[in-house]
Order: structure tokens, then sequence, then C-alpha cells
């Protein structure tokens, strides 16, 4: 048995990363745009997290000798007005937009999550002053409320990711509520009430599992408009600031001064969160159709 019981959780290992793989191939055939677009947040996230190893110069290293520097064999990308290297920038970027994208998207959709399964659960008036509530908030566009937000707190970076937060809660809020308020009324959760069980446990034993679909999906959602979010307000001065290496941020610098002198300053950061706001979109709507059972095709 001693011997027995290692081998046997070996081979279960291997057939739950055979598993994987099946899902991952059979994902990639049947959505191979959404494919296309993981691939790119994988890139992504590896660029950001090797940044230190594939950076061909310090992002925060100024040369004036190499001002304004058009691409060449010394800097692909060419250099800014301050002569840094804007492919550093660019990969030092990467991890700005992911902590800001990943922070506020992971924030945003669980606390936005939590409220609506709690707001479907009871019911009542909590969850109509819940909705009240969520409703005033989505009375206003996402890039009114996060500038009222940094306005308030200030443009730090734990404020830029706050401020990019607080509009995603309640857009995840009413979604998953829609999702909750049916499943309040399934078996198992009248026999978990029956059962003596409490609404903590039963909310997050019973019900949170079960509106995993809609909150990935909404997570992935989240994490574009997050990135195109922290690169508006970094344009507008309002978000992170120099010299930390943020796309926006290198927009900013570049698009009225050196917009006809020196257009690679703007294009390639513009390029950047183009693709990955693109990216994580196309992953996004490719996993809604997946886990979605009224969407699926066979």
């Amino acid at each position: 048995m001693a011997i027995n019981v290692p081998l046997e959780a070996a081979a279960a290992r291997v057939e739950i990363r055979e598993g994987w793989l099946a899902v991952a191939l059979a994902f990639c055939h049947r959505r191979p745009l959404g494919a296309a677009g993981a691939f790119v947040v994988v890139l992504m996230i590896a660029v950001a997290l090797t940044a230190t190893l594939i950076a061909p110069y310090d992002p925060l290293g100024v040369d004036f000798a190499a001002m304004l520097g058009r691409p060449s064999a010394t800097h692909w990308l060419g250099t800014d007005s301050f002569g840094r290297d804007v492919l550093s920038r660019l990969i030092y970027g990467s991890r700005t937009a992911l902590i800001v994208g990943f922070g506020a998207a992971f924030i945003g959709a669980t606390a936005g999550a939590i409220l609506g399964v709690g707001s479907a659960y009871f019911g009542g008036r909590i969850d109509l002053y819940l909705q009240r509530l969520m409703d005033v908030f989505i009375s206003f566009p996402l890039i009114i409320l996060a500038l009222a937000m940094v306005a308030i707190l200030g443009n730090n970076l734990p404020n830029l990711i706050t401020a990019i937060t607080i509009p995603m809660i309640p857009r995840c809020a009413l979604v998953i509520r829609s999702s909750a308020l049916s499943i309040r009324e399934m078996p198992y959760v009248d026999a978990a009430r029956a059962a003596g069980f409490g609404h903590a446990r039963i909310i997050l034993r019973h019900m949170l599992p079960n509106v995993m679909a809609p909150y990935l999906i909404l997570l992935t959602a989240f994490l574009g408009q997050a990135i195109l979010l922290e690169a508006s307000l970094s344009f507008l001065g309002l978000g992170v600031q120099e010299p930390i290496a943020a796309w926006g941020l290198m927009l900013r610098g570049a698009a009225v001064d050196f917009a006809e002198t020196a257009p690679w300053m703007a294009i390639f950061p513009g390029l950047a969160i183009s693709l990955a706001v693109f990216a994580f979109n196309l992953f996004g709507d490719s996993l809604r159709d997946a886990l979605d059972p009224k969407l699926r095709t066979l």
C-alpha cells in the first residue's frame, strides 16, 4: 500500500495535467481569436516579470547626448526627450499596467461579487438600498468617477488603484446579483437553510462558487478597462508621476510637443495600450462564450 499510494498520486497528477492540456487545445481550436488574446496576455505577463533581464537600458537612465534619437540599432524604438530608451520604458511600463490592472480588476470584481450575492441573498430593504446606491455610481461614466476619486485621494499608485476599483464594484455587483437571484431559489440553498447553516456559510460555500463563471468573465473585461483607465489618468497627469515608467505617462510627454519631430514617442506606447486592451477583450469575450451555456456551440 505504501508503494501504490505515491504511484496513484502521480498518475492522478498526470491525468489532471492531460485534462488541462486537452481543455487548452480545445479552446485554441474552437476560439482562435481568444487564444491569440490569451497568448498576448501571457506574453505581457512574462515581459513584466522578466523586465530586469530583457530591458536593454535602465528605464530611468538619462542620456542628454541621445535625446530624441530615432529608432536605430542602438535604440530599437528610439529615445525620448530625456534620452531614455523607449523600448526599456515600454517593458517596465507593462509592470505598472499589470499592477494597476490586476489590482483594480481583482479587488473590484471580488467586492462586487460579494455585494451582488449578499444583496440577492438577503433581499428586502438591504437589496433595495444597495441597488439604489449602485445605480447612483453607475450613472457616472467610469472615467469621470475615477477622476473624482483621484482628485479626492491623490495620485500615487495605491490611490490610483483605489480610484479605478470603486467605479467597477457596482457594475460587477449588478451582473452577479442577476445570477445569484436564481441560485438563491435552488433546492440546495433551501436545504442549507433547513440544516441550520448560517448566512455567511451559505453565501461563501453555496452561492459564491456558483457565480464564478460570470465573475471570471467580468474579471477579464475589467482588466482591459483598468489598463485603459490607468493610461488615461496618467495621460491627464492624474495617474502615476515621473520618473515611473507608464504607458499613459509616455504618451503625455510626447503627444503635443513632439508629435511631429519624434512621433515614435507616442506611436509605440499607443500601440502597447491598444494591443493590451484588445488582447484582454478578445480573451474575455471568448471566455464568456466558453463559460456561458447559452452561447456554447457544439
